[in-house]
């Protein structure tokens, strides 16, 4: 696995991660600073993608593409190994990336001043998309016991209540990393039904899960549970291919399907791009093997993080994660401030992690941080950490 281990500069390659620190961060100069915090992978992507989109290059012509039966048939059969799910292809739709899929969701299912229910604390999309469409903000708050989220399903139901048009799932969730259950997700769907609210379920950390749990996709539930679901799947955040930006839409109802397609043809929404199409059929087609020894790496670096920074820094916790590759560090018992603390970070670790409360106020207390990078850059994260805290 040494293609793990590769330390590869990403500087001046227009990398929103190693290259837009200052702005994100208001700094003057971040040229010392190490990147932990955004959602992208250090390590290259797959050999056998990289193969295929440089096969499309090489061959010279880039006009109109569009979604073959081989891009649906990749996508459906890796659905069926990988987790159960038995698709058909007229369920799909491909869009541009997952955030710009909700964007569509929202924009065709709500109206500005419908009431759009989340669970924080949640990817920032979920509340920042629909707020951007004038849709009000249905918050339910996760329980949280020492790290570890669970829904509260009393007051699930009392914010269904509330008029909701739509429900964002986040699923498996980031940043708690939780792999929500069967009955959980039974429930969900139940309550959903029960009060006539369509489902959004972002599945693109799906794949990231970590050994020991199982994904199960929310629509093969809603099947025997009826209720209704769109689910959003992706190969960027698997594979580190969120620059080709690919997303794949399912529903198995055509209602729901037809209004997306409306939706698509009135904002001239094109196909994938010939090189999104090329990666995304490899990407389902050739690299499962390169996924088990990714989460192999993923799961050592994030036992490697725990263990050290809870024995060395007092105050810190850390559950760690049943999926994807962020680590969601518990700092309450130190008594800092989030200002404090990402002053201490930035300033005298010269280390780049996401403050909790960008999840949402639930977050505040927390950090997220990105430990999929090679080991040598992980250990120098976590020195850097220990050094803003002494």
């Amino acid at each position: 696995m040494k293609e793990f281990g590769q330390v590869i500069d990403r500087k001046n390659t227009r990398s929103v991660k190693w290259g837009n620190m200052e702005a994100v961060y208001g700094v003057e100069d971040a040229s010392e600073v190490l990147p932990m915090w955004i959602a992208d992978m250090d390590f290259k992507a797959p050999q056998p993608i990289i193969d295929a989109m440089q096969e499309r290059l090489d061959h010279g012509v880039f006009g109109y593409s569009y979604i073959c039966t081989k891009c649906k048939d990749a996508v459906r059969t890796w659905l069926s190994k990988r987790h159960g799910w038995e698709t058909e292809n007229d369920w799909m739709l491909f869009h541009h990336g997952v955030v710009p899929a909700i964007a569509t969701v929202v924009e065709t299912f709500t109206n500005a001043g419908d009431n759009i229910l989340i669970t924080t604390p949640v990817y920032p999309p979920f509340f920042n998309v629909p707020g951007h469409q004038k849709r009000n903000i249905v918050e339910c708050k996760l329980k949280e016991d020492n790290g570890n989220y669970s829904i509260d399903f009393e007051e699930f139901e009392k914010s269904l209540q509330q008029d909701v048009k739509l429900f964002i799932l986040c699923h498996p969730h980031n940043p708690g990393g939780v792999v929500w259950t069967e009955e959980e997700l039974r429930n969900i769907v139940r309550l959903c039904k029960k009060y006539d609210v369509l489902i959004l379920s972002d599945e693109i950390h799906a794949d990231l899960v970590l050994p020991g749990f199982k994904h199960i996709p929310l629509a093969k539930l809603a099947e025997e549970e009826g209720g209704s679901v769109i689910t959003c799947i992706a190969p960027t955040k698997t594979f580190n291919l969120a620059g080709v930006q690919a997303a794949v839409m399912i529903t198995k109802e055509d209602d729901l399907r037809d209004a997306l397609q409306q939706s698509a043809m009135a904002h001239g929404q094109m196909e994938l791009n010939a090189f999104a199409a090329s990666a995304l059929v490899s990407a389902f087609t050739d690299c499962e093997e390169w996924l088990g020894n990714l989460l192999e790496v993923i799961s050592s670096n994030m036992d490697y993080v725990i263990s050290t920074l809870t024995e060395e820094v007092p105050g810190i916790q850390i559950q760690k994660p049943q999926a994807t590759y962020l680590l969601w560090i518990d700092y309450r018992g130190t008594g800092l401030s989030e200002d404090e603390m990402m002053d201490r970070l930035l300033n005298k670790g010269k280390l780049a992690l996401e403050p909790g409360t960008k999840y949402g106020e639930t977050g505040r207390g927390f950090l997220r941080m990105n430990v999929a990078t090679p080991r040598v850059i992980v250990e120098d994260g976590v020195k850097r950490f220990i050094k803003a805290m002494e």
